[in-house]
């Protein structure tokens, strides 16, 4: 067509030279706009034969200090009654630090924790984001297996803890327990809470909009939306050793692993972040708000995480946890949903006479057969984490961890010298498999 209209311009009597180059070059950029067009509907050219690998390069090692479950929980116990909480709220903030990095969390772990109450918490200027001591109400409800809590800004493990031990104590009268959690603090690694409830052999199930707005929704400019993690455990100990773990940010990476990466040094992968400018960024340090992960679809799991918390009774997304800055009498504070169920409640009729747990080992066969089979469960790099711990006899932190460490054991007087802790270098794979 291009060419047949060039030919028929050169051949025109009726149009000068220079009106006819004019048009040929207008047709040319249209050419050229048609040809782009037209590209995306080409179909794709085969892949190149794969070249020949060889094995991946070994991680390096890292120096990691293990610290004794007893000392850490004496110095995380202590930084949080030196802030006002009492005896049992402080027992459980300690336990949950520690299952976290008995685990090898390290994004939602006790110096992550220590850091949202300072600046968000008890010790957050503008208003108490996290009120020490503080009294749950348990809300009327005509509901049995619901419960509808109040917490008063309560300190969110200690809220959890409790929630979801009530969940499973619901669950065993109703074969389903739920607990609605309205006005409490953050409660940090929601894994955690589901993977101790499916280890007594319940499904549980958590989400809680994150403590700021620090994502763009799909196709936005403005971060309006928390990095809004959903958690489910599943009791598959008898098929697979450990309980499933499907535990995760919505957005492409969470902000807890950026302040990470910005301790120890290091950059961020691509395609996670934005700078103050909306232009993407790898270093942590220009981070201004996140990505939603798959586009729409993490999009839509964040929204989740933000409906639950309004039907619940939390406010505008971002008030929250930004004290001083609501009106109008906006809440700020967090909400919580916690589920457990009974196994029991769901089963039907399993094929071939099997029963719950053997279907359930079957199923995983089926789907990591046929060729998938180094494929990784979700909660095999927990399940790791946990061997690493028990088989050094403690928790593994960084050099740059035990400076934190050592400052928040000062602040509450209890000596800690790095040099009194055992010192190991490990080649660890991303899996926390060690490599000799």
């Amino acid at each position: 067509f291009f060419s047949a209209s060039i030919h028929q311009l050169r051949s025109s009597k009726n149009m000068d030279a220079a009106s006819s180059a004019k048009v040929i070059e207008e047709l040319k950029k249209e050419n050229e706009e048609l040809k782009k067009k037209l590209a995306q509907y080409e179909p794709a050219k085969p892949a190149a034969a794969p070249q020949a690998q060889g094995p991946p390069p070994a991680p390096p090692a890292v120096d990691y200090y293990i610290m004794p479950v007893a000392t850490h929980e004496k110095i995380v116990t202590a930084a949080y009654k030196k802030r006002g909480f009492d005896d049992i709220e402080a027992g459980h903030a300690a336990k949950v630090a520690t299952n976290a990095s008995w685990h090898g969390i390290k994004t939602h772990n006790a110096l992550k924790a220590l850091h949202l109450d300072d600046h968000m918490g008890s010790g957050a200027t503008g208003g108490q984001g996290c009120v020490a001591q503080a009294q749950i109400v348990k809300l009327p409800t005509p509901f049995k297996a619901v419960e509808k809590w109040d917490c008063n800004k309560k300190l969110g493990q200690a809220v959890a803890v409790e929630a979801m031990q009530r969940c499973m104590e619901l669950a065993d009268e109703y074969g389903v327990g739920v607990v609605s959690v309205d006005n409490a603090f953050h409660y940090l690694w929601g894994g955690g809470y589901v993977m101790e409830a499916a280890k007594k052999g319940y499904i549980a199930y958590t989400c809680c909009p994150a403590a700021l707005t620090e994502v763009i929704p799909f196709g936005g400019k403005a971060a309006t939306l928390g990095t809004n993690p959903h958690s489910w455990g599943f009791p598959t100990q008898d098929a697979i050793g450990y309980p499933i773990v499907i535990d995760w940010a919505t957005s492409v990476t969470a902000m807890g692993r950026v302040q990470v990466l910005k301790r120890e040094g290091k950059m961020l992968p691509p395609g996670c972040a934005v700078d103050k400018d909306g232009k993407m960024t790898t270093d942590p340090n220009e981070v201004k708000a996140l990505l939603c992960f798959g586009d729409h679809k993490g999009y839509g799991l964040a929204l989740i995480d933000e409906l639950y918390a309004a039907f619940t009774g939390g406010s505008l997304p971002t008030l929250r946890n930004r004290w001083g800055e609501a009106g109008g009498g906006e809440k700020q504070t967090c909400t919580f949903y916690f589920q457990c169920i009974k196994p029991e409640a769901l089963a039907c009729n399993f094929a071939l006479g099997r029963d719950a747990n053997a279907n359930v080992k079957a199923v995983l066969a089926d789907v990591l057969g046929h060729g998938n089979e180094s494929c990784m469960l979700p909660g095999t790099i927990e399940a790791n984490g946990g061997k690493l711990s028990e088989k050094y006899g403690g928790l593994l932190f960084t050099g740059k961890e035990i400076d934190e460490f050592v400052k928040e054991a000062e602040s509450c007087s209890i000596p800690l010298d790095r040099t009194t802790l055992e010192k190991k270098a490990l080649k660890l794979k991303f899996d926390y498999t060690e490599v000799a």
